[in-house]
């Protein structure tokens, strides 16, 4: 698909982050865009920026969607066939997706569970619902975003990353499948899996929105007791910290993966549309996530590995931004 202009896009989780930026790029290009999220304060402020950037009759359409409920879904496709007048749509972006339930063991199952369903729950009924869509256009393009997570499932050693990283996985595996899937029964169909390296986004704010966490400011001492477990495990001096001063570390943590991340929201959607307009389908966002993917194919009986660990953060690939760097300096 060379050209956005007059063609109509869905994008999940549009409130912030990437998604944001795909719907201010697609707009800007004169695409008609319907988003869903949770927050319908974000999205107002997406939609806002939206038509800042374009040209007149540039259709932007706002909706509240848990994209890890089917039928909510389906109520968006619904909305989106009413409120834009059509029968098709050209691109679908399943984009939206939250981090938590890390332990399999140790973690709590409905935080667990809500982290798969969204990160593949999401992608998978956003398709199941998009996708009849997308054929009847005379040109469509899937999207759906994955992870380095879905081909390195770790953020680091003592760190538990699996309901987010099984979840990428599946996304990973599904997107792949649809390759031949679509090329045998819908050969005008393209598709692409994004998989992010470091990106400044939201997402470990909106994550614990989504899973009812309180935020760091709020945390008792209760809630911040797995947090000093876990710096135990990374050989962080938990006793010498007071509460406060680790509600601090926590917030600045958040602040800095959105603040200082090696690629912007922005420079990720660039890419991410980039490769649509070349029908590209395996997408690689960021440096880091090049890096990654190189060194986890090299070697890959030693990813999970101490020392494949390290030699990432030595050369930089890894580790930029790491919960506890504050404590250490």
């Amino acid at each position: 698909m060379k050209r956005f202009e007059g063609r109509l896009a869905v994008v999940t989780g549009g409130g912030t982050g990437m998604g944001r930026e795909l719907a201010k790029q697609l707009a800007a290009e004169g695409c008609h865009v319907a988003m869903c999220d949770v927050s319908a304060e974000h999205m107002e402020e997406t939609a806002a920026a939206c038509a800042d950037a374009a040209p007149a009759g540039t259709r932007i359409t706002t909706h509240l969607c848990d994209v890890s409920i089917e039928s909510e879904v389906q109520r968006f496709r619904d909305e989106v066939l009413a409120q834009h007048e059509t029968d098709h749509v050209h691109l679908v972006f399943n984009n939206a997706g939250i981090g938590g339930g890390g332990s399999m063991i140790a973690d709590d199952r409905a935080e667990w569970d809500k982290t798969f369903e969204v990160c593949w729950g999401g992608v998978y009924y956003g398709t199941r619902a998009f996708l009849p869509l997308l054929i009847a256009a005379e040109e469509g393009h899937l999207v759906n975003t994955s992870s380095v997570n879905g081909f390195w499932a770790s953020i680091g050693m003592g760190v538990p990353h699996t309901a987010y990283s099984a979840a990428k996985f599946a996304v990973k595996g599904f997107t792949e499948a649809l390759l031949n899937d679509l090329r045998t029964n819908a050969p005008h169909v393209g598709v692409s899996l994004v998989m992010p390296g470091h990106v400044g986004t939201s997402i470990v704010q909106n994550s614990s929105a989504v899973l009812g966490r309180p935020s760091p400011k709020e945390m008792t001492a209760e809630d911040l007791a797995p947090v000093r477990e876990r710096m135990e495990r990374q050989g962080l001096p938990s006793d010498a910290v007071s509460d406060e001063q680790l509600r601090q570390v926590l917030h600045q943590t958040a602040e800095d993966f959105r603040d200082k991340a090696p690629l912007s929201a922005a420079g990720a959607a660039t890419i991410i549309l980039d490769a649509v307009r070349e029908n590209r389908w395996r997408v690689l966002v960021g440096e880091d996530a090049k890096q990654l993917d190189e060194a986890v194919r090299a070697t890959p009986e030693e990813a999970y590995e101490a020392a494949f660990l390290e030699a990432l953060q030595a050369k930089g690939v890894f580790g930029a931004i790491r919960f506890g760097a504050e404590l250490e300096e």
